[in-house]
Parts: structure tokens; C-alpha cells; sequence
């Protein structure tokens, strides 16, 4: 198998957090109660973004001859350890409240690893992954906000006791 640089494993990794949002979102999305469907548009832009986000990464890995494969990996595997953390936070007990503050934690570590791309690429120079993190970190900045908003509003409506 090809020999990632940093930076290509960071790709792999932003490509598997994507697909992992898609899960999480869609599971969250099933916890909302009635009463808690406003949310919902949100979630449901949230996974559609994240959609676009693994195609548009998927675009840039279809140029890098030679780590396709190796790259695909990295997301598969990241993928395969958002869906471990997924799992064991959100059991069967769970309510949205506690998928918004998985979303939450999710959310920042995705924030997290587009700024590590991005810096990671200031000096690799590859001007498609330069294009991509300047589109999906703000998105990604968004997605955060919204999930510690979502949070609040749902901590809100909770009893304290």
C-alpha cells in the first residue's frame, strides 16, 4: 500500500467524518420527540453537507495518483471509529439531548481536523485541498454551533430533576 503523507491521512480522515456524520445525524435525527421536530431541518441539512462534503473529498482523492486506495482506507477506518463512539454513547436509553451533545463533541473534533488540514496544506500547496478546507470549515464551524445550540434548546425544555 501507498505511503500517506500527513497531510493525505488527514484527508482520509476528514473523508471518514464526514461519512460518519451522515450516521450520527440520521440516528439522532430518529430521537427527536414530536415537540422536537424544528431540529430536525437541521440535522437533515447537517447530514446533507456532509454528504457533499465525502464527494468533494472523493473528487480530490480521485487526483492523487497512486493513494486512492490507501486514502480510502484512512476514511474507512476513521468512518468505522466514529460508528464505535457512536454506539457506545448513544445506547438504548439515549434521548436527542444526549445525541445533540455526542453532535456537539463530534462537531469540534471535525472543526479540530479541518483546521489541522488546512494548516497541514499551507505547506503541501495542493491548491484542491486548499479550495476544499476553505469550504468545509466554515460549514463545519456552523455544524458545531448548531449542534451546542440544539443542546441548549433541548437542555432547556429538560426537567432539572
Amino acid at each position: 500500500m501507498a505511503e500517506l503523507t500527513n497531510m493525505e491521512t488527514k484527508l482520509g480522515e476528514v473523508m471518514g467524518l464526514a461519512m460518519a456524520a451522515q450516521t450520527a445525524t440520521d440516528k439522532v435525527r430518529k430521537l427527536l420527540e414530536d415537540d422536537q421536530q424544528q431540529l430536525a431541518g437541521m440535522l437533515e441539512r447537517m447530514n446533507a453537507e456532509a454528504a457533499e462534503t465525502e464527494r468533494r473529498c472523493m473528487t480530490i482523492v480521485d487526483t492523487l495518483e497512486g493513494k486512492k486506495t490507501a486514502i480510502g482506507e484512512e476514511a474507512r477506518a476513521t468512518k468505522q471509529k466514529g460508528a464505535e463512539m457512536l454506539k457506545i454513547y448513544l445506547d438504548q436509553d439515549s434521548d436527542a439531548l444526549d445525541g445533540f451533545e455526542f453532535l456537539t463533541m463530534a462537531e469540534a473534533g471535525e472543526v479540530g481536523h479541518w483546521e489541522v488540514l488546512q494548516q497541514l496544506n499551507a505547506s503541501a500547496g495542493h491548491a484542491g485541498v486548499q479550495e476544499l478546507a476553505a469550504w468545509a470549515l466554515p460549514i463545519q464551524q456552523r455544524h458545531l454551533e448548531g449542534a451546542r445550540a440544539g443542546s441548549k434548546t433541548l437542555a432547556s425544555i429538560r426537567s432539572p430533576r
